[in-house]
C-alpha cells in the first residue's frame, strides 16, 4: 500500500494540482489537511472519477481534513476523543475545529490530523495546541490495539532543531518550543514511532516552505508534516519520501506531500 499525507492549503484552489498528483503518485490512501471548505463542498465527483472514496471533516473557510481511499473506507470518526475547543476572540463559546478524521482503509487504521498552529507562545491558541495534542495522544492510545495504526498530517511542530532551516530564526517562536516537542514525543509513550522520510533533494526532508522571501528556491524550509505509526505499520515500511517536486511551480500548496510505502500482510 502507498499511504500519503498532504496539506493542500485549500482543496478548491489546489484541485488541478491534487488531481494531477493523484494520477501520478497513485496513493492508495491520501490524508489531506487544510481543506478550507465544508464537507458538502469537497470535490467528491472529481476525485471519485480517479477511484477514490472520501471522508471529509470541514465546516467552511478554515481548517478541514479528509481521508481519500481506493482500498475501502470504513469506521469513519470525526474529531478526537475529548477534543478541546478553542474560544476565538469575541466569541461567547468554545468551538471544536475540524482538525482530525480517522478511517479504516485496506486493513489499516489511519488518522489525518491538522494540529493547531499555536500562533504565539503567549497566545491562547498555544495552550489550545498543547491540549489538542494531549487529546490526540489519548485517541491514539484508545485506537491502536486492533489494526496497524498510523497518524499522518501537518503537526506544526519541527521535531528537532535540524528540522528548520535556521533555528536562530525561530527564537521565541512556536513550532520549536520544548513544550510542543514534549507533546509530540508523548505519542511514543502509547507505542508510536516516527517514520522518517528521505528527501528527494538536499539533506533534510523539509515539507513546508513559506511563499515569501524565496524560501522554496533557497530551500529555507521546515519539516512539520509527519507520520507516526505503531510497530505493525512502521515495521512494514519499505520506503518513505517527501515529494518535493509537488511544491514546484505556480499555484502550489506551500507544503509537499509525504509518501509512505508499506508491505503489510
Amino acid at each position: 500500500m502507498r499511504i500519503a499525507s498532504w496539506n493542500v492549503n485549500s482543496v478548491g484552489a489546489r484541485l488541478p494540482k491534487l488531481l494531477d498528483w493523484l494520477g501520478t503518485a497513485e496513493p492508495d490512501v491520501l490524508c489531506l489537511q487544510e481543506l478550507k471548505c465544508a464537507e458538502d463542498a469537497f470535490p467528491h465527483d472529481e476525485v471519485g472519477e480517479l477511484g477514490y472514496e472520501v471522508a471529509a471533516h470541514g465546516t467552511g473557510r478554515w481548517n478541514g481534513v479528509a481521508v481519500l481511499s481506493r482500498v475501502g473506507l470504513a469506521d469513519v470518526r470525526r474529531g478526537l476523543l475529548d477534543e478541546p475547543g478553542f474560544l476565538a476572540e469575541g466569541a461567547m463559546f468554545e468551538a471544536q475545529e475540524p482538525r482530525a478524521i480517522g478511517a479504516t482503509c485496506g486493513g489499516v487504521r489511519v488518522w489525518s490530523v491538522y494540529v493547531p498552529n499555536g500562533r504565539a507562545v503567549d497566545h491562547p491558541h498555544y495552550a489550545y495546541k498543547l491540549r489538542w495534542l494531549d487529546a490526540l495522544r489519548t485517541t491514539a492510545a484508545e485506537e491502536r490495539a486492533e489494526l496497524p495504526f498510523a497518524v499522518l498530517g501537518d503537526f506544526n511542530i519541527a521535531p528537532t532543531d535540524a528540522d528548520v532551516w535556521d533555528i536562530a530564526e525561530f527564537a521565541g517562536c512556536t513550532h520549536v518550543t520544548e513544550e510542543e516537542r514534549k507533546a509530540l514525543t508523548a505519542l511514543t509513550e502509547v507505542g508510536l514511532t516516527e517514520v522518517h522520510p528521505r528527501p528527494l533533494k538536499y539533506d533534510v526532508a523539509y515539507t513546508y516552505w513559506d511563499y515569501r522571501a524565496l524560501r522554496f528556491p533557497n530551500n529555507q524550509g521546515m519539516r512539520i508534516d509527519l507520520v507516526f505509526g505503531d510497530d505493525r505499520f512502521s515495521g512494514a515500511v519499505t520506503d518513505a519520501y517527501v515529494d518535493r517536486n509537488a511544491r514546484k511551480g505556480k499555484g502550489t500548496s506551500d507544503h509537499a506531500p509525504v509518501v509512505v510505502d508499506v508491505d503489510l500482510p
